[in-house]
């Protein structure tokens, strides 16, 4: 079955914002709301690498082998879609990830290659991995310095990291292991929810980025731009 017969990402996205206005507090949405909206007046979406720039080079730790995997090695083996998202404790990542699981035969007839980069360390990567059932490569960008070379790397502002601690999401544990009293500035960072296609040439195809966290690239319109590079 193709894309075109499911019921698009944003949808689902768009179910997950229905659901937690129904039951959250204003009060406390009202604090994420701003959080998404200070972001996006920081002109970060003005800085996400553009279609046609190279794409940076990267060598990242697998979740499952503990291996460094190579963006020179993957563009070698044929296209290669990046997903960067922010951890496991995002509903909106997981729905994402799972969206492209359920793709992942799509893109291999393709002929590329999809590999999914988050600040988490590789262990809660290859928790997220097996909790899912994701058949991809999940790899650790410690400190989001990879995501910075893309122009998606972001520090949490102060109270947006109050408010997370709050509903018990500790990013400093996620992204490094540290508890919020010893955490460091690198692992309250996070990149925007992206999705980048890199070409054999190692140029990028597709690029689409929002500081929006409820709002993420539709998987059809990178498989299209797929379909544009075969």
């Amino acid at each position: 079955m193709s894309i075109g017969a499911k019921e698009s990402l944003q949808a689902q996205l768009d179910r997950i914002t229905q659901n937690t206005r129904a039951l959250v507090q204003p009060e406390r949405l009202a604090v994420s709301e701003k959080a998404a909206a200070d972001l996006f007046n920081t002109g970060i979406e003005d800085r996400v690498l553009k279609v046609g720039a190279q794409a940076p080079a990267f060598s990242l730790e697998d979740a499952v082998t503990g291996k460094l995997v190579s963006s020179t090695d993957l563009t070698a083996l044929g296209p290669v879609v990046v997903n960067f998202f922010r951890g496991r404790w995002d509903p909106y990542c997981v729905t994402e990830l799972e969206a492209w699981r359920n793709l992942h035969s799509q893109l291999r007839e393709r002929g590329a290659i999809f590999v999914a980069i988050s600040p988490q360390t590789t262990r809660q990567n290859n928790f997220t991995l097996q909790q899912h059932g994701l058949r991809y490569p999940l790899l650790s960008d410690p400190g989001a310095a990879v995501a910075e070379k893309f122009g998606i790397a972001y520090s949490i502002q102060p109270d947006h990291r109050r408010y997370l601690q709050s509903i018990l999401i500790n990013v400093p544990f996620n992204n490094a292991g540290l508890s919020y009293h010893n955490a460091t500035e690198a692992s309250w960072r996070l990149p925007l929810p992206a999705v980048f296609l890199i070409d054999r040439s190692n140029t990028i195809a597709f690029a689409e980025a929002h500081a929006d966290f409820r709002v993420r690239p539709e998987p059809a319109d990178v498989l299209a731009a797929l379909n544009q590079l075969n």
